[in-house]
């Protein structure tokens, strides 16, 4: 527990970095609402990690893995990535270039991403029933969200007082602090060679891995904006109607491919590929009831995400001031969360999960309702701390039940691929919209858009009894 307590500390400190910390940077330097909306696409890469989450069952980081064992060499690699990224953020806090801003925010969601893969993956192999997540997925929430409230709470006061410089090298440098308790934990591999050689090889290795990555990124940051530009998509365009489409496109598709999928024989190419195995496998097993689990997965954090990337834009324009976000976001924040996953994780060795679903999507709307009521009261440091405690609790509560859940629908043979397709998926719809979230507020309010964010919270629970009935097909062997 206190291993993943780490884990989820290393993986939560960078998050609110290329989130809630990066709209009041911008929001700072100016840059209009609808563009600080985009920024929240960022956050649309921890969706697609299903892409690259088969390498990480499939493939070793040369020197770590030997030594380290698999999974610990790509946390560390990871770790590299990470405090690479964060340090390339602080040295262009000046957001005088969006599109390099854009390119290292991108790079940090995946490498955060990535190690989020592989602790998941390690964890769902040492514990596999439900019984035994409760209390290791609490413990990495507590280190998750421990991590999440010092670096919103603690970057927002750094940069009030130094400059945004400042706050994002000071958590670069505490993201950084459990490599060094990685490498001086015993090996889990062969260890061929010895510590040392291990930890050259992997830092040669990871150099060469890092750099391809940011290539990579760049290429497709660059065509991704190219087009965008040809299609006649800018900041002051209306996205929403785009993004509606998009959200169609993965349940028309995953419909279309059901009947070849349920019909595929175990030896056939769909189900013994290594890239898409896994995944072919998820819907092969559940059948129709796989569309209802993502219609279901999909709605369940919607409102939360939805919150993420203006809450904190709103209650700066309602006149509080950084220190004061930052004060709520601290010693406030951190005991309502852990309350909150704390109580979660509890009742999930006690409760059913259906019940347990259906409290999680009503604390979770009335975090967001929270704010509307937040709008409405005198600018008093005492409320925003009852309004962050609302949303804390109901997000800590919601998400240890969410990952309970999810990780019971995940087959043993493929912890990390369908776990990362699960968890993916689940925020690629919120994610989408709340990209156009700045354009939403411009129509609606910000009124109107945390009301709505509330409802869609609740908009999961008339499909739980439909849930309940989904079961998954036992598995045929050749």
């Amino acid at each position: 527990m206190a291993l993943y307590a780490l884990l989820g500390f290393a993986a939560g400190l960078p998050f609110y970095m290329f989130s809630t910390v990066l709209t009041l940077r911008l929001q700072a330097h100016g840059v209009a609402l609808a563009v600080i909306g985009f920024f929240a696409w960022v956050q649309l890469l921890p969706t697609l990690k299903f892409v690259w989450a088969p390498l990480l069952d499939r493939y070793s980081i040369p020197g770590f893995g030997r030594f380290w064992g698999k999974r610990r060499g790509w946390i560390m690699l990871a770790q590299l990535g990470i405090f690479s990224a964060m340090i390339a953020m602080a040295l262009t806090a000046g957001d005088a270039s969006l599109a390099i801003t854009a390119l290292f925010a991108v790079l940090l969601a995946f490498w955060t991403t990535t190690l989020e893969v592989a602790a998941d993956a390690w964890r769902i192999e040492l514990y596999p029933t439900q019984d035994e997540q409760g209390p290791i997925v609490a413990a990495n929430l507590w280190g998750y969200r421990t991590a999440m409230v010092a670096a919103g709470s603690g970057a927002l006061i750094v940069a009030d007082g130094a400059g945004w410089v400042a706050a994002y090298l000071v958590i670069a440098v505490a993201a950084f602090l459990p490599f060094p308790l990685l490498v001086a934990m015993r090996p889990d591999g062969e260890g061929g060679g010895g510590r040392w050689v291990g930890l050259a090889t992997g830092l040669v290795a990871s150099l060469v891995i890092l750099g391809a990555a940011a290539l990579v990124t760049a290429a497709v940051g660059w065509a991704a904006l190219s087009a965008a530009a040809g299609l006649g998509i800018g900041a002051g365009s209306n996205v929403t109607p785009y993004v509606l489409v998009l959200c169609m496109v993965p349940f028309l598709a995953m419909g279309a491919a059901l009947p070849w999928i349920r019909n595929a024989a175990p030896t056939s190419r769909l189900r013994t590929s290594t890239v898409l195995g896994p995944y072919v496998d998820f819907f092969w097993r559940y059948g129709a009831g796989a569309l209802l689990l993502m219609a279901f997965v999909s709605l369940y954090r919607m409102g939360d995400v939805l919150a993420l990337n203006l809450s904190k834009p709103m209650i700066k324009g309602l006149g509080y001031s950084l220190t004061q976000i930052g004060r709520a976001d601290s010693l406030v924040a951190l005991v309502a969360s852990m309350a909150g996953v704390g109580l979660g994780g509890w009742l999930a060795t006690r409760w059913r999960m259906t019940w347990l679903l259906a409290l999680g999507a009503v604390v979770a709307a009335a975090g967001n309702f929270g704010f509307v009521w937040l709008a409405h009261q005198r600018v008093d440091e005492a409320l925003l701390y009852v309004s962050t405690a609302a949303d804390q609790f109901g997000n800590g509560f919601a998400g240890a039940v969410f990952v309970v859940y999810l990780s019971l629908l995940v087959n043993p043979r493929y912890p990390g691929a369908q776990y990362a397709f699960l968890t993916g998926f689940a925020f690629l719809l919120p994610r989408l919209l709340a990209g156009a979230g700045g354009t939403m507020v411009g129509a609606i309010g910000y009124d109107g858009f945390f009301l709505l964010s509330g409802i869609v919270s609740l908009a999961a629970i008339p499909l739980l009894p439909l849930l309940a009935r989904v079961a998954a097909r036992p598995e045929d062997h050749a």
